[in-house]
């Protein structure tokens, strides 16, 4: 019988702010891709869309508010061990102070600085796609 994997749905928030920088946060040293940076998300609820999911983890992770607006891209992605298909939304920051909660680090970078960063490899379409997007 073939194996069969995991397969994860998350929604991922791209957060701009009014100066057009995104938000990223620095996942724990401890667990998978630890250290790595990253877009806020996480996996959906059973009946939940990705706006609400991505509504609900910004709001558990980093204790903001935002808009969930257009989808930017969907990206399909297989590690070893999971199937991951990540549902990116563009979402403008709304209000709140960022925090820590489930992260390391919380950062406002430009998006022409997002290369100095170290991210899992599915979030390279991601960056991508904001490039394309953003930097004509």
């Amino acid at each position: 019988m073939a194996h069969s994997f995991p397969h994860k749905q998350i929604g991922v928030a791209v957060i701009i702010n009014d100066q057009g920088q995104v938000l990223i946060d620095r996942r724990p040293v401890g667990g998978s891709f630890g250290g790595l940076w990253e877009f806020p998300g996480g996996k959906l609820e059973p009946g939940e869309t990705a706006a609400e999911c991505i509504a609900r983890e910004v709001r558990e992770e980093i204790a903001i508010e935002v808009a969930v607006g257009e989808s930017l891209i969907t990206i399909d992605h297989s590690y070893p061990q999971v199937r991951l298909t990540l549902y990116v939304h563009l979402c403008q920051y709304l209000s709140g102070q960022p925090q820590t909660i489930a992260c390391e680090e919380v950062r406002w970078v430009a998006i022409a600085d997002l290369g100095e960063y170290r991210f899992p490899k599915a979030n390279g379409e991601i960056i991508q796609a904001l490039r394309q997007k953003f930097l004509k």
